[in-house]
């Protein structure tokens, strides 16, 4: 009789014994284990962990109080190493996914163009292997401007991807119509570049316009719109940029020794339409229309693969001989009689105020006037030898003025300008009338005397 209460207790706990989960608890207490919100991460994070009441008992607890100290940090090596390299995913572009360290030709295609079909016009995407910035180079907005195709296609087929960080977007021809025309404009006598960032309802340039902002330009970070001189007139390579935005100040100093002239992006244009939508863009200007010129495309291949390297993309080196030169202020030196223009100076030439610029000689009467520097500064830009009437602007150029000169300058003129009165504008600079939305009638060519060089 004494020994039933001994054997009941027993046969107790071996009943005990064979509850599922039973001996889990016990372990459970016997682990010190750290409180519920310090709960091992792989519980919560891993889709195949086992929910906690299965967990496997048998970790240490010296191992649970390590990692309670080593905190987030102390994550193994092996899993940070993966984390990098797949922090760099496709580029998802024009409905494609670009896949890292590789090169695409792709297709954009204006939803409405002036003819009603739809014409697709290239697009090159590098995506490199290291996260990075979405650079767009730009050309031919204008159709006939060709120094900047070649540009946009040095650069881009001369990238390695799997060196790159970020992305580089070329589009060698934005004016696909006018290129096939070799003319500077749209099929209806508009000019692209002065309707962005365009009007899905609006007239054809407004359109097309619309649609490659919206589908190109917005997905990237920084822009450079390559250009050339317009109508018989040629450009050192040069800078146009918005110096008072410290983003696009930062863009010109990436480009080496090219100089760079202060220009707001006239409403209108693709550089203007960028910086206002928070895009830092400026536009390239080297050469003259209608040609291909080696030296100028080689020098702007040049300047964008410095750019690529100050924008940390690629790390080479490009060495530059000479300080990148600044102007803040430019003036176009005219003609003041019609005839035959011979020019005795040459792009980049230095200037002094007097200096003879060239002649122009009436082909009938032989009578020969010099065109006289009226400012000290460095040739940016010039008409070629032709004729010309009284007026006709023939040499742009930068002056050496710095910034806190012009902002003088700029305050005395105002206070002695009469307030109903406008001083005169740089017509070469000006910016152009409102577009005409209606389709009908399409307007003429704008005149000389309303070019901007962007």
């Amino acid at each position: 009789m004494k020994a039933r209460p001994w054997l009941r207790g027993l046969a107790c706990s071996l009943i005990m014994l064979t509850v599922p989960g039973w001996a889990n608890e016990i372990e459970d207490d016997l682990i010190i284990t750290p409180p519920p919100a310090a709960a091992p991460a792989a519980d919560e994070t891993s889709d195949s962990a086992a929910p906690p009441e299965t967990a496997d008992p048998a970790a240490p607890p010296v191992a649970a109080e390590a990692d309670a100290e080593a905190g987030p940090a102390a994550s193994p090596p092996v899993e940070q190493e993966t984390a990098s390299v797949n922090e760099m995913g496709p580029f998802r572009f024009l409905d494609t996914d670009v896949m890292p360290g590789t090169t695409r030709r792709l297709s954009w295609v204006a939803s409405e163009s002036f003819l009603g079909i739809s014409v697709p016009t290239p697009v090159l995407v590098a995506h490199g292997t290291r996260p990075g910035p979405v650079l767009c180079l730009t050309a031919a907005v204008h159709g006939d401007e060709l120094n900047g195709i070649e540009m946009v296609r040095r650069v881009l087929y001369g990238l390695e991807a799997d060196e790159l960080a970020g992305t580089v977007v070329g589009v060698p021809i934005v004016n696909l119509f006018g290129f096939r025309r070799s003319s500077r404009y749209l099929p209806d006598r508009r000019d692209l570049n002065r309707y962005f960032p365009g009007n899905a309802h609006g007239s054809s340039a407004s359109r097309i316009a619309h649609a490659f902002f919206e589908g190109i330009i917005r997905h990237c970070d920084a822009l450079v719109d390559v250009h050339t001189g317009s109508f018989h007139r040629t450009n050192l390579p040069q800078l146009r940029a918005d110096l008072d935005h410290p983003a696009v100040l930062d863009l010109t100093q990436g480009f080496g020794a090219i100089a760079v002239l202060q220009s707001e992006g006239p409403p209108g244009t693709l550089r203007g339409a960028a910086t206002q939508a928070g895009i830092p863009a400026v536009t390239l200007e080297a050469g003259e229309p209608m040609r291909f010129q080696p030296e100028e495309v080689a020098q702007g291949v040049k300047g964008i693969r410095s750019l690529l390297n100050h924008m940390k993309m690629l790390s080479r080196i490009s060495l530059w001989g000479e300080p990148q030169p600044v102007y803040y202020e430019s003036d176009w030196v005219r003609a003041d009689s019609g005839g035959i223009l011979f020019s005795r100076v040459g792009l980049g030439d230095r200037v002094k105020k007097g200096d003879v610029l060239g002649t122009v000689t009436d082909p009938i009467t032989n009578t020969r006037i010099e065109v006289i520097s009226t400012v000290r500064g460095q040739v940016l830009g010039m008409a070629l030898n032709q004729v010309v009437i009284p007026g006709f602007a023939a040499y742009h150029i930068g002056i050496e003025k710095s910034r806190d000169e012009v902002a003088e300058e700029a305050a005395t003129a105002d206070e002695l300008t009469p307030e109903n009165e406008a001083p005169d504008a740089d017509v070469e600079e000006a910016p152009s009338p409102p577009p005409v939305e209606a389709p009908e009638p399409p307007p003429e060519p704008l005149p000389e005397t309303d070019e901007r060089p962007d």
